[in-house]
């Protein structure tokens, strides 16, 4: 059996992704998105199409990773119109903040990370960093705080 890996290209009028295998292997089609290719390729002459579309991905994700503290906050507050404007405050910060952090790591990751060695060592030390403050996160609050404990002793402040 040859080599495989992920190849996106076209053929056949469509452009898609799938396995391709060299040698003696076989040449496999995963189900397909046909409107998504249709979106892509009709779309895909713009300069501003990739880098818009990212972003309308990351805002979705930004906002929906956030709800639960918007809602949270958002039941304190009885006024439909300030319930209302801090929805869109807090909606705008986020796409803000979204944005400057993911802009401040893609152009240092850009700069910085040229050689593959120097990316493997960055994703290696952001995932043990990660890691390490989820294992932190889940002793304080399993343990410290007592979550499944009887009797938790975490308040809210």
């Amino acid at each position: 059996m040859g080599e495989a890996h992920s190849r996106h290209h076209e053929h056949d009028g469509r452009a898609h992704t799938h396995i391709h295998v060299y040698g003696p292997g076989e040449h496999h089609h995963g189900p397909l998105d046909h409107r998504l290719v249709r979106l892509d390729r009709v779309l895909g002459k713009w300069a501003v199409y990739r880098p818009l579309r990212s972003l309308l991905i990351g805002i979705v994700h930004g906002l929906a990773g956030s709800a639960a503290v918007a809602l949270l906050v958002l039941t304190t507050i009885h006024n439909p119109y300030w319930a209302t404007a801090y929805l869109l405050v807090f909606g705008v910060g986020t796409i803000g903040g979204m944005m400057l952090i993911t802009m401040s790591i893609g152009t240092t990751a850009k700069f910085v990370g040229r050689s593959g060695i120097f990316s493997r060592r960055l994703a290696l030390a952001a995932g043990l960093l990660s890691l390490g403050f989820g294992l932190l996160l889940a002793y304080q609050i399993f343990f410290v705080h007592g979550l499944l404990s009887p009797h938790p002793r975490w308040t809210p402040s």
